[in-house]
């Protein structure tokens, strides 16, 4: 059953969903949605359940076509979206009608928005998932960003009635960021440069995309060259390649890598690594694992029902 019909794909626009997990050993990415909990709250205020494939939507966003009655609800960046050229708000659910028209513009502020409709959408399944990982064609549409005249399908899932998520539960975007994290695995590397990097600001640079985030600052050489085996990397590891410029990894990051690992952002803090967009300033702020730990534990209890534990730890 056809939900709607893509008129303009927009930037990039994908289907996810909360991504391959457990599969890291088989070399396969997690990826999912960048920023795991605006995904979810917005399956929330549409009443599916909360790893229903969704759209994600990149720094701009589509024009789709309703081609049934649906419920729908938006989380993430503000892309100042419309329904038939009448203004939408974030967290709530929507109803529309076959022949409304959904419009999404350039994001405000934030890289990603969300786009949830009730009973979620159709996708090709890959190792238990359906987010699409363009770099293997896996997932989604044909493993690809969607495009015009593509029709997006229902995935008849159970959902019940859309509910509006409460203020205290909405992320607040903005052009910076404060990233927790602690000390990476090879950090002693850099132990004159260190303090700077926890210290300094960095800027996200033009190389962005889903597998990482250029930083731009201070370049951080280690101290003394180390032939590297290829080591474990994770959504949030920050590797320093040998031309001293940092990259933090996101949703699609790779398995291993051959960098050393000056730092690793915190699970209570990767979601919002999925919101970064290029010129946004970025702290790194040290954090010990006891203070992850906790962090990680405080910020579940908040979002207790509305997004799963998973997402913070």
């Amino acid at each position: 059953m056809t939900v709607a019909t893509v008129i303009n794909p927009g930037l990039f626009t994908t289907i996810q969903d909360l991504g391959r997990s457990g599969k890291r050993h088989l070399g396969v990415p997690l990826s999912g949605a960048a920023d795991p909990v605006s995904y979810v709250l917005a399956n929330v205020a549409a009443g599916n359940p909360w790893n229903a494939p969704a759209l994600e939507c990149t720094l701009k966003g589509p024009v789709l076509r309703f081609e049934r009655n649906v419920t729908f609800a938006l989380s993430g960046a503000d892309m100042s979206a419309t329904l038939n050229n009448g203004a939408l708000h974030s967290h709530q659910p929507f109803d529309a009608k076959k022949g409304d028209l959904l419009s999404l513009s350039a994001a405000k502020t934030g890289a990603r928005c969300y786009i949830a409709f009730a009973g979620g959408i159709e996708g090709d399944e890959f190792l238990g998932s359906r987010s699409t990982y363009p770099p293997a064609s896996l997932g989604g549409i044909g493993g690809r960003a969607v495009m015009e005249n593509d029709r997006l399908f229902s995935a008849a899932l159970k959902a019940g009635a859309g509910t509006e998520i409460p203020h205290a539960l909405r992320m607040s975007l903005a052009h910076a960021f404060v990233l927790r994290a602690t000390a990476g695995p090879e950090s002693m590397l850099f132990s004159n440069d260190l303090q700077l990097f926890f210290a300094g600001k960095w800027t996200a640079g033009r190389r962005a995309d889903r597998m990482g985030v250029q930083l731009e600052g201070t370049k951080m050489i280690a101290e003394k060259h180390v032939s590297m085996a290829s080591s474990p990397v994770f959504p949030g590891t920050v590797q320093c390649p040998s031309g001293g410029t940092p990259f933090l990894l996101l949703a699609d990051a790779q398995t291993v890598g051959g960098y050393p690992r000056i730092a690793q952002v915190i699970g209570a803090d990767i979601h919002l690594t999925g919101q970064i967009r290029p010129g946004d300033a970025i702290w790194f702020r040290k954090t010990t694992y006891a203070e992850a730990r906790e962090i990680g534990r405080k910020k579940a209890v908040l979002f207790e029902g509305f997004v799963p534990r998973s997402c913070f730890l």
